[in-house]
């Protein structure tokens, strides 16, 4: 049972004092001073965002280069079967979507939001000279800037343009340790992994050198004050992250622990709770398919594709439906021919998704020929990724500024309505 906290004559929990934003109550002092300082700060920056829309973006990271052939398959493309005599899916098993393309049969959950209307698929993405590197192309991706040396990533450069007064809790990452996406100059993301161990863990002689470093920081220092607010951040989250993940209950099923599904339930446990985060973002590995494909796409996409349908069904069960969008991608595709070990090396081009209530649905971009290929057999992007990452950020999240957070000019795709 929820801790009851008293406010005057109020009785509310915890989670109740979140979603309200403690707007209108008076908060005893019995609350305990962490979540005291705490939640009013919530409050606070509640008042100070009304000017702000309550979007909600989260990014779904698909970590190793998804075979977008497999997921969004050309069914009557003969060279896609020619080129996969054994790996690619038949056509009396996709799951059809148009007369040309289909998806792959354990996608569901993706079947489901393409066909009422809330899935966009965005084909051919990638950027001009793309990296075969696992961790090249991630860097790019994260950064926004393929070849650069930005040192923050796109979203937090887009955090520290949109929100520069830098409201806590502004971004949530879902992971063992912060992704470079999410890195920013003004913004302190909280990260974790597991909510029942999440804390800002040191050691003693780490301690007393924060300490030192962060008492009486100066105004004028940017740098501890910056070291200071990721602390605080740290500290006073904890607490809050902890009880709202335990205390959430949903009738809809997520999947197992240590799965996406369970990353995107703490996500929704967090949303439900009202903190003011805009930002969420988590990933999911394990779409490296050199060998033995076929099987691993098996478990991999059903599990993958039917949390993130699960997600959207638990966000309209809350009543936020509306305010929640979500971006799907991976840092590169695959080879259109299968390899000998039954699966597929590093390619280029790939499908993103944007999925969300207030989504055309529908197709963007074209499918890459898979026959006019680059010198390394590989097929050449139709879409700049950017473009995607534009439209979520001056379509969705409401911000005319993508171009320069881009550095460059990419325009949106049209997607929300």
């Amino acid at each position: 049972m929820a801790n009851v906290i008293k406010a005057h004559n109020c009785s509310c929990t915890r989670r109740d004092l979140l979603r309200g934003g403690l707007m209108g109550l008076g908060v005893s002092t019995a609350l305990p001073g962490l979540l005291q300082q705490a939640s009013w700060a919530l409050a606070a920056q509640a008042e100070a965002g009304k000017q702000q829309n309550d979007r909600v973006l989260v990014v779904v990271e698909l970590t190793g280069g998804v075979d977008g052939l497999s997921v969004v398959v050309p069914v009557e493309n003969d060279h896609y079967y020619r080129a996969r005599p054994t790996q690619a899916i038949p056509k009396s098993e996709a799951r059809r979507l148009s007369d040309e393309f289909g998806l792959h049969p354990r996608t569901p959950g993706f079947e489901r939001m393409f066909k009422d209307g809330k899935m966009a698929i965005v084909n051919g993405c990638g950027y001009e000279n793309s990296s075969l590197s696992h961790f090249s192309s991630m860097a790019y991706w994260h950064t926004g800037v393929p070849f650069g040396a930005e040192p923050r990533g796109w979203l937090g450069r887009f955090a520290d343009d949109f929100r520069p007064e830098a409201p806590e809790q502004y971004i949530v990452n879902v992971g063992t340790k912060e992704t470079m996406a999410v890195r920013s100059s003004l913004h302190a993301p909280i990260t974790f992994s597991d909510p029942e161990k999440f804390q800002r863990e040191a050691s003693a002689t780490q301690r007393t050198a924060l300490e030192r470093m962060t008492e009486n920081v100066a105004v004028e220092n940017p740098s501890l004050s910056f070291l200071n607010r990721i602390d605080a951040t740290a500290a006073d989250s904890s607490s809050l992250v902890k009880e709202a993940c335990a205390e959430y209950r949903t009738v809809v099923e997520y999947g197992s622990a240590g799965t996406l599904g369970n990353d995107l339930r703490y996500v929704a446990s967090l949303v439900d709770a009202g903190f003011p985060t805009r930002i969420y973002y988590t990933s999911v590995g394990g779409w490296d398919t050199h060998g033995n494909q076929a099987l691993t796409l098996q478990s991999f996409l059903l599990y993958a594709t039917d949390a993130i349908a699960a997600f959207l069904d638990d966000m309209e069960r809350i009543g936020r439906g509306d305010d929640v969008a979500i971006m799907v991608f991976s840092e590169f595709g695959r080879r259109v021919h299968e390899n000998a070990s039954g699966g597929t090396d590093h390619g280029t081009a790939g499908p993103m998704y944007m999925i969300g209530n207030h989504v055309n649905g529908g197709w963007y971009g074209s499918l890459p020929s898979l026959e006019d290929l680059d010198g390394n057999g590989n097929m050449k992007p139709t879409m700049d990724f950017r473009r995607v990452y534009a439209t979520m950020i001056e379509e969705w999240m409401g911000f005319d500024g993508a171009g320069e957070i881009l550095q460059g000019d990419f325009p949106p795709l049209g997607v929300f309505v």
